[in-house]
């Protein structure tokens, strides 16, 4: 197993929590090591990341989630990111995609325009990703209990999106006081030894973050 990865990329974050989770061993690529990007774009000329490549079966993956059924199907372990019952295993993958659509990509959406120059910015598309966050936000007050994970007792595929999503989110729209339940499961996340051993792992980028001292 070799992961392609940006060590403050928050999906490479998320499929780092799952293989943490599961304890599979692989081979970290950074892109900034020597060489990493072009093997990596030579591999998936789409030109993102993550992306796994077994070479003990001769696979490329790509996506993040699709990346973390990967490793379910192939590398069966203590973590089970997906439920074996068909309606837990939907309400999953429909949290997934909710954390992924409405906090990751809107989250960005403001990162991505913080870094281009100040005469190219979107004030309006950046008032419209956090408008979306904040929706994101009620809704998610609503939805998460007051113990446990995204969907029921277990941590699965849903928390491993919903960990760097949120993270990166409160630091732009923070989550405060008005989402109590949501503040509370933030911090059951960043406690989770999976996704704290990835929060100290990107302490030596963590100042190439724009938002960094936010």
């Amino acid at each position: 197993m070799i992961l392609y990865y940006h060590p403050l990329s928050s999906y490479c974050w998320k499929v780092l929590i799952a293989f943490y989770e599961n304890g599979t061993p692989f081979t970290p690529r950074m892109m900034e090591e020597a060489g990493v990007a072009q093997e990596w774009l030579a591999l998936w000329p789409i030109g993102k990341f993550p992306l796994l490549r077994d070479s003990t079966r001769d696979t490329i993956v790509a996506e993040a989630s699709i990346i973390i059924e990967y490793l379910m199907n192939h590398e069966p372990g203590t973590f089970r990111p997906i439920p074996l019952n068909p309606d837990a295993a939907l309400q999953v993958r429909m949290m997934d995609r909710l954390f992924d659509n409405y906090v990751m990509t809107p989250m960005q959406a403001i990162v991505a325009d913080r870094l281009r120059p100040a005469d190219s910015r979107d004030p309006h598309g950046v008032d419209q990703a956090r408008a979306l966050i904040a929706k994101a936000y009620a809704l998610l007050e609503m939805r998460i209990g007051t113990h446990g994970w995204a969907v029921g007792e277990n941590f699965t595929l849903a928390d491993c999106a919903a960990a760097p999503a949120l993270f990166y989110a409160d630091k732009m729209v923070p989550i405060g006081t008005d989402h109590p339940r949501l503040s509370a499961y933030l911090a059951r996340l960043v406690a989770r030894p999976s996704f704290a051993r990835v929060l100290v792992e990107k302490e030596p980028w963590w100042p190439m973050f724009p938002f960094a001292d936010g």
